[in-house]
């Protein structure tokens, strides 16, 4: 994909600067969207759409600097976990309604408006659950790199691990994810 068109215009838009955030979110992002074009590409009779696939992985994680996380360079005013519908909400203002729900729907592996009451998280109070194959393999690809440890890839009982602090319902979509894309 060619850096000096879409969705890096986007990119660079929020993240003007060449420095340590812009590397960490551009690292994780292509990362994500490499695993996710091999699933497309392992998985043919899915007929995922690998154009999407690429740029909405590129883009999901772009409200990061909005949120307040300082080992990832983040000092925004936000609690990271808000990162998903606040990028949901920049995409929308970009016209990119359907990366928006790639954005918002990210977190975890999904989150229900049940799990969000009931953790009293600071995040819309609506499902936020990937609906679509392109929305759900992103979100599984996420699973599989952090944004601290950029050269490393989880396992996925590692990933599986890292789902826990969302419930027991993450885990298990999660695990049908491993039934279908691996």
């Amino acid at each position: 994909m060619d850096k000096n068109s879409f969705p890096y215009d986007i990119i660079y838009k929020y993240y003007p600067e060449e420095n340590q955030l812009r590397n960490i979110l551009l690292t994780h992002s292509e990362l994500v969207a490499r695993k996710a074009l091999q699933v497309a590409d392992k998985h043919p009779e899915l007929a995922l759409d690998r154009q999407f696939l690429e740029e909405a992985s590129l883009l999901h994680d772009i409200g990061i600097f909005l949120c307040d996380a300082p080992s990832i360079q983040c000092f925004g005013t936000h609690p990271y976990i808000c990162h998903g519908y606040l990028g949901a909400e920049l995409m929308r203002q970009e016209g990119l309604e359907r990366h928006a729900l790639v954005c918002e729907r990210h977190t975890g592996a999904g989150l229900t408006l049940t799990q969000i009451e009931a953790q009293n998280l600071p995040v819309p109070h609506r499902d936020m659950l990937p609906v679509t194959l392109e929305e759900q393999v992103i979100c599984f690809a996420d699973k599989f790199f952090s944004k601290t440890r950029l050269a490393e890839e989880k396992t996925v009982e590692q990933a599986r691990r890292s789902l826990q602090k969302f419930g027991e319902e993450g885990v298990e979509r999660f695990n049908r994810w491993c039934e279908i894309f691996l």
